[in-house]
Parts: structure tokens; C-alpha cells; sequence
């Protein structure tokens, strides 16, 4: 549904050239939540505003759905852009205008008869669950309502793609979990391409297909979200999926013994493969840290763990065998 081709953006000042986006290569499917993570200043919000050109790449190529965006004159890029919603961090409502003015604000900017304007915002705001706020201001209302207001405003010219820039870093996480379930079920019943750039790691687990990595304004991993978060490549990923868990300090785990990380996916991830093993093998565990959870909805589970006693090569052997993915750890806890 999206492709950025070489895409690069750089911005001058009087410090000298930053360069925001470095050749950037990119596909993100039709029917996907894609999700962007990375530091700050690492790209994201550029990369995103690429899409629907409200950043223009100085070199490179994006295509959505078929058109190269990049190419459009003026004219095309407004006709381009309605097919690509975007909704904000603070919401961006007008805060002069009600809800259902709010909402019918791109449909008026269109021309469109107002007849068709007051049924279509009737239904975005019933669809969203907002009927009942119609006639109040944006000041009225809680975060969570606010963004819900946002959505069905990027959602009133019918768009293909769903572009999130940060739209529920504001929000508590009660109302982020509101927020993501809407996408979600947006994105099942509509078959919206939704882009989300984030810092919440959790975020892009909870909701996301794919994923990728910024650093320096280049993609420096990109894959399956479980994939990803489960065998991060880069020390990147690696560093914000750490400060997304617990973790655990290695000089403290019990003296002698074999580390190793253990890592279910799937209907496995709830079978006790690792107690079962280690009464077969006749190996002592402990278990230092570790996290079961679902990651867009596939159970899976990473454990570091500590054999002693017994063999726990032929324990970690036998793990594999099962479907278990092992990584031994080659130095020893201490």
C-alpha cells in the first residue's frame, strides 16, 4: 500500500545540515497496523509527514497505493490526500467549533452537499461512539473523547490509510487501551493501512503487524512485531526493549550454573515444557526474570533462566527439540 523509495529529507540552519531521513527504504502493506519506533530525533514524525507530503523528501520517491506522491502538483496531492487520514498527539481540534463541526470540517473544505456532510457526521459520531457530544466544544471533553473527535474527523472523506503521528502519548493507559481498540477494530472493519509512530513500546505490541526501527533517520530493523521484540537485532531495539521491561542485573543470579534464554511462541508458551524437562533430565532451574504476554495477539513468553545440577546441555537440547527457542548465555551468573 506504501512504499518509500531512497527517501531523504535534510534541513539547514545556521548550526549546519541535519539530515532527518537518510535513503530510506520502506513497504508497508495493504491492511496493516505498521508501526515506527525510535528515539528522539530519530526521523519518525518526518518519515510519517513523508506520506501524505506534508514533508517533501528531497530525494527518493513515496508511493501510496499505486501514485507517486512525490510527482503531484498541487491539485493531485489534495485529491491524493484525501485518501490519507492523519490524526495528532494533542488532538488538533478547532476548539472555536463543536464536535460535529469539527468533524465535518474536511468534509466542507470538499464542497460536499450538506446534506451528505450532516448524514456522514451523524454516522462517525454514532460509529465512535461520540453521538451524544455533538453539540459540545472540544474544552468539554476528556482526552480519550478528544481523540475519538480526531479519528472520526481524519475518517470523514473515506481514507485508505490511517496515519497516527504519537496519538496516544497524551493519553492515561486506561485510555490508550480505549484508543488501540478502536484502531484495531478500524482497522478490521475497514481495512485501513494505519501508520502509528510511537516511543510506547507496548504500543506497537499490543497492536501492531510489523514494525520498524529508526536510528539517524535511517531503518536499522524492520520485521514481524514479535519477531522483532523477541530477537532484536539491533542494539537499538535491543536498549528500548530493555527500558520497556524489568530486566534483570546478571551479578546478582545464584553463583555457578548455566544461563540461558528461553523464548515460547504460540500454543507452547502456556505448556510447562520447562518443568516438564528438567524432571526428565534430572537439572535444577531458577528463573531470574521473564514476561507472558501476546504480542498482536500470539501468545509467546521469553524466560532467562539458570540451570544448575544435572546436564543442562542436554536439558537446553531437549527445550529445542520441543519447540522451545534456547540461547545459552556463555558467561557464567555471578
Amino acid at each position: 500500500m506504501i512504499r518509500l523509495e531512497g527517501v531523504t529529507r535534510r534541513y539547514s540552519s545556521r548550526a549546519g545540515d541535519r539530515v532527518a531521513l537518510d535513503n530510506v527504504d520502506l513497504e508497508i502493506g495493504r491492511g496493516e497496523i505498521f508501526g515506527v519506533v525510535g528515539r528522539s530525533g530519530a526521523g519518525k514524525s518526518t518519515l510519517i509527514r513523508t506520506i501524505n507530503r506534508l514533508e517533501t523528501p528531497d530525494g527518493g520517491r513515496v508511493i501510496v497505493d499505486g501514485e507517486d506522491i512525490t510527482a503531484l502538483d498541487a491539485k493531485g496531492l489534495l485529491k491524493a490526500r484525501r485518501r490519507i487520514g492523519m490524526i495528532f498527539q494533542h488532538f488538533n481540534l478547532l476548539n472555536s467549533k463543536t464536535i460535529e463541526a469539527n468533524v465535518a470540517f474536511p468534509l466542507m473544505l470538499e464542497g460536499r452537499p450538506k446534506a451528505e456532510i450532516t448524514a456522514r457526521v451523524a454516522e462517525l459520531l454514532a460509529q465512535l461512539g461520540l453521538a451524544e457530544h455533538a453539540k459540545k466544544y472540544p474544552r468539554q471533553l476528556s482526552g480519550g473523547q478528544k481523540q475519538r473527535v480526531g479519528i472520526a474527523r481524519a475518517l470523514a472523506c473515506g481514507p485508505q490509510v490511517l496515519l497516527c503521528d504519537e496519538a496516544t502519548s497524551a493519553l492515561d493507559p486506561e485510555t490508550t487501551e480505549d484508543i488501540l481498540n478502536l484502531l484495531d477494530q478500524l482497522n478490521r472493519e475497514l481495512g485501513l493501512t494505519i501508520v502509528m509512530i510511537t516511543h510506547q513500546m507496548e504500543v506497537v505490541r499490543r497492536v501492531c503487524d510489523r514494525v520498524a526501527v529508526l536510528k539517524d533517520g535511517k531503518v536499522v530493523e524492520t520485521g514481524r512485531t514479535a519477531d522483532v521484540f523477541l530477537n532484536p537485532a539491533h542494539p537499538v531495539t535491543q536498549a528500548m526493549l530493555a527500558e520497556d521491561d524489568d530486566g534483570f542485573d546478571a551479578a546478582m543470579a545464584p553463583v555457578g550454573g548455566q544461563m540461558a534464554r528461553l523464548t515460547f511462541r504460540g500454543a507452547s508458551t502456556y505448556e510447562p515444557e520447562l518443568s516438564r524437562i528438567a524432571r526428565e533430565t534430572g537439572v535444577d532451574y531458577s528463573i531470574l526474570s521473564g514476561r507472558i504476554s501476546r504480542i498482536r495477539g500470539e501468545p509467546c513468553g521469553q524466560l532467562l533462566v539458570v540451570f544448575t545440577g544435572g546436564d543442562a546441555t542436554v536439558a537446553m537440547a531437549r527445550l529445542t527439540e520441543n519447540g522451545v527457542a534456547v540461547e545459552a548465555i556463555q558467561k557464567e551468573a555471578r
